[in-house]
């Protein structure tokens, strides 16, 4: 018997061709997105390493400056030649009869960055009060007669006073001495682990030993040599002494 072998169409084969084509389009479209997820995986671990690399970075960066502004803070914190505390928190102290003292003590204040406070009697001085030349005088009384020289105070409680490192303390001269209202704020404040600067306003007296005699009714407190203004002090004198004790 003799077998007929089957003619294989053109139709057919290009339906072959089509089919083949077709499986090596979906072999090759599955290779390309196999890469494409291994370039986005790739991708994305390089960029969590960068990320982790960055924030690596920051904190190191953070940690430095921290360190290098906990220097700094120690640094300031470190005292200068004349034994002021550099970057503490100051005080300026005043009593004032005729507003010398106050415009220096307020100009250092400003100079200093500092807080301050004023020393009030509870008795206002008058301008006749005042009047060193008349006997009859509130000062002249006091002056002659020393158990007239406690005078009372509205207040010898500055706030916040454990807070400051550094006490300047300012008054006008009265007969070589610090005028006397000052010396129950001095008397009545603890001075312990302060630096204390005494300055005054005088229109022809000097400093004098008023710093000692204050020094002597304090309780404790690291004194420094005091300075004397003019009455009238000019910025520039009193930008020189704030500049010698920054």
């Amino acid at each position: 018997m003799q077998v007929k072998k089957k003619r294989i169409g053109r139709g057919e084969i290009d339906m072959n061709k089509k089919v083949i084509i077709g499986i090596i389009a979906v072999i090759v479209i599955c290779v390309i997105g196999v890469v494409v997820a291994l370039m986005i995986n790739n991708n994305a671990n390089n960029n969590s390493t960068t990320n982790e690399s960055t924030n690596n970075n920051s904190a190191s960066n953070e940690n430095t400056n921290n360190s290098s502004n906990e220097t700094s803070n120690n640094n300031e914190n470190e005292e200068n030649n004349n034994g002021v505390t550099v970057g503490s928190k100051t005080l300026v102290v005043y009593f004032s009869a005729q507003n010398h003292t106050e415009a220096v003590a307020k100009q250092i204040a400003e100079n200093l960055d500092a807080d301050i406070f004023e020393v009030t009697p509870k008795d206002v001085y008058t301008s006749d009060d005042l009047d060193w030349t008349d006997s009859n005088s509130r000062v002249s009384k006091e002056h002659d007669n020393e158990s007239l020289r406690n005078i009372e105070l509205v207040t010898t409680d500055a706030p916040n006073w454990e807070d400051y490192d550094t006490v300047l303390i300012g008054y006008p001269i009265w007969w070589g001495i610090a005028a006397w209202p000052i010396d129950n704020f001095v008397k009545n404040n603890d001075f312990t682990g302060k630096t204390v600067i005494p300055f005054c306003t005088s229109s022809s007296s000097g400093l004098g030993q008023s710093g000692e005699i204050l020094e002597g009714y304090a309780n404790g407190g690291n004194w420094q040599e005091g300075h004397r203004f003019s009455s009238n002090a000019s910025d520039n004198d009193i930008k020189t002494f704030t500049d010698s004790i920054k």
